[in-house]
């Protein structure tokens, strides 16, 4: 499977943005999807995971109510929607793929494949 991300850029505290991940070479609707992310210097955390088919999602505490996840199976896309955004949210975006865990996991070791990140900048 090959992840595409896409959709970072910079934007102002308060804002939004919604990233894309696309999938090709597999059968996307088999495989949980996450997202992560990680700044210089720090480890890469966990962001977000959606299920196979969508019906579970989970979130790290610093974005629930704010970040959602989503998929769309038909268009092989793994979606984050990011609302009122914080300069702490500054960093690269990873998506990931995780062919094994039944609904989704938040541990980056169970993920199997990964996109290339896209940066997500939010200025004070």
């Amino acid at each position: 499977v090959q992840l595409q991300a896409s959709g970072g850029g910079l934007v102002e505290a308060g804002g939004s943005l919604r990233l894309s991940c696309a999938a090709s070479g597999g059968t996307f609707s088999s495989y949980a999807a996450g997202w992560f992310r990680q700044v210089p210097g720090k480890e890469r955390e966990f962001v977000a995971a959606v299920a196979r088919r969508g019906s579970s999602t989970g979130y790290a505490d610093s974005v629930k109510g704010r970040f959602t996840i989503s998929r769309d199976n038909a268009k092989t896309t793994v979606y984050l929607q990011m609302n009122n955004l914080k300069p702490e949210d500054t960093a690269v975006y990873y998506c990931a793929a995780d062919r094994n865990t039944l609904y989704y996991s938040a541990h980056s070791f169970e993920y199997d494949y990964w996109g290339q990140g896209t940066l997500v900048t939010v200025s004070s």
